[in-house]
């Protein structure tokens, strides 16, 4: 009966017109940027931090929400129609999706990804509401200790499961822990590594990094590659309906891809693109025609699709419950939340319950938008992709630099982005992912302020963080997926999941 109460107060909250308006223009504006290709959630969400000051949280949080996973539904709409993921856990979506596209069903790609996405959504929405409250009841338990074991072991997961080096994910999360550390110390009150800078005594803003970093540096990337040869879908899209056939074949597909997508959501540093790619990969390991695989397979659209949105919903989890990011996004959101006055963990259910509550349902009203939005806007974002890239992001830069500037009127500001966007660039070309870099900043203060916490507890003796069950355990957890990681049989099957065909 809880569930039922809970879910009753986060419809009221969620069905009011004023969140219904922001959870429809996140849902519209995360499809179109899961469209262009070189844009994301992650840009995206930075772009709007500074206009989060003038809104209601609920409502800001829910347009929030919706950009995020409506960009898994929109990414996966030019994979099907002209091979061009605009998300990156839309990457496998295009091997199968595009072929059916060439052979003339690119109706039924789209209804499939679309269903597939609506139906893993609606799972991964059901049990972040089941799961929420229980886990929020374990977190109260929780205490210095704890919280910095949990923070310990979520930064490892997320060096373990990015993607790509893991020295280099490493160095980025280093790199994020080292400039957390640029503010003013709360015990002694003396400033630390801001170099007489008065601006640095308060530390970095965190909306400038993230806005450097990812949308600076991936447009300045982007606008540094050649013209992309876009081989444009421009056949008129028929038989959305899928048959009796396809069902028979995507339907367990969804369901396997839903159940990974839920389990791997809730990893740190997973998220809907390690689940996409493991999905597809477990259905071509199982399936009785491998072959097909590639060349129009519809399980190949059904298990990734599904799997990167339930991914997407159930890695709210962690960050709701317990206040702990799991992946970028997720870090701008609890970034989102601190901007406005809320602290993020187990007190947000009991403190503001419309929030909490509305949040998870509208995850599922924004769903049902995206159903109805996706399929007759085919042409709108076919048409849209055409748009030059030397049009197109001189206007999100100029959009992205204003907003930095109204952080605190300061031109600091835009000078320090500019030098996180150069920063971005070279990560970009040096390989390195800077989502974990953004993680360590994040949590980097967090842990500190527990470390030292836990040692005052324990009066400078590290037992603590053994003695206690929990943090002990959480302790082990990390070394060992530290040790298993190095093991060489472990880290050749890791690089497999990222570079599966």
């Amino acid at each position: 009966m809880d569930l039922v109460n809970n879910l009753y107060i986060g419809f009221q909250t969620s069905l009011s017109f004023y969140n219904l308006w922001y959870a429809f223009i996140g849902c519209a504006l995360g499809t179109l940027i899961g469209v262009l290709p070189g844009l994301g959630p992650i840009a995206t969400i930075a772009m709007l931090l500074p206009s989060m000051y003038t809104l209601e949280p609920t409502s800001a949080l829910i347009m929030l929400a919706g950009i995020y996973y409506g960009a898994q539904y929109g990414g996966s709409t030019t994979a099907i129609l002209i091979n061009v993921p605009g998300e990156a856990s839309s990457i496998v979506t295009a091997l199968d999706g595009y072929q059916m596209a060439r052979k003339g069903r690119a109706g039924t790609a789209l209804a499939v990804s679309a269903l597939g996405s609506f139906f893993a959504g609606t799972v991964g929405t059901l049990i972040v509401a089941a799961f929420a409250p229980p886990l929020t009841a374990l977190a109260f338990k929780f205490g210095a200790p704890e919280y910095f074991a949990l923070m310990f072991l979520g930064l490892v997961g997320a060096v373990v499961l990015a993607s790509g080096s893991l020295v280099k994910a490493l160095a980025m999360v280093v790199l994020g822990l080292l400039l957390g550390q640029i503010n003013t110390d709360v015990i002694s009150a003396v400033p630390r590594f801001s170099f007489g800078i008065p601006e640095l005594m308060d530390g970095i803003n965190f909306v400038v990094i993230a806005m450097g970093v990812f949308s600076f540096g991936e447009i300045i990337a982007n606008l540094g590659k050649p013209a992309e040869h876009r081989e444009v879908f421009v056949k008129a899209v028929t038989g959305l309906w899928p048959s009796k056939e396809d069902f028979k074949k995507a339907t367990p597909a969804a369901l396997r891809g839903t159940a990974l997508g839920c389990i791997l959501g809730v990893l740190p540093g997973a998220g809907p693109l390690l689940a996409s790619f493991t999905s597809y990969t477990v259905e071509k390991k199982i399936s009785k025609h491998p072959e097909e695989f590639g060349k129009g397979a519809i399980e190949g659209v059904a298990a990734p699709e599904a799997a990167n949105n339930a991914g997407a919903q159930t890695s709210f989890i962690p960050m709701l419950t317990l206040g702990v990011p799991t992946s970028a996004v997720m870090a701008l959101m609890v970034g989102a939340m601190t901007i406005m006055g809320i602290q993020p963990g187990p007190t947000v259910m009991t403190s503001n319950p419309g929030l909490f509550w509305g949040l998870i349902t509208s995850m599922w009203i924004g769903n049902v938008m995206l159903v109805i939005l996706n399929l007759p806007l085919i042409g709108i974002w076919i048409k849209l992709l055409t748009v030059p890239y030397r049009f197109l992001f001189p206007a999100i830069m100029a959009f992205c630099a204003i907003g930095v500037y109204t952080l605190s009127n300061s031109s600091f500001d835009v000078y320090c982005a500019a030098v996180f966007a150069v920063a971005g660039l070279v990560f970009n070309k040096l390989g390195f992912e800077p989502a974990p870099l953004v993680l360590g900043f994040v949590l980097g203060p967090l842990m500190e302020e527990n470390l030292r916490r836990a040692l005052l507890m324990g009066r400078g003796d590290w037992s603590v963080f053994i003695t206690s069950p929990i943090s002990g355990t959480m302790i082990v957890m990390s070394f060992v997926l530290i040790i298993v990681t190095a093991l060489p049989s472990i880290k050749k099957k890791r690089q497999e999941v990222f570079v599966e065909e």
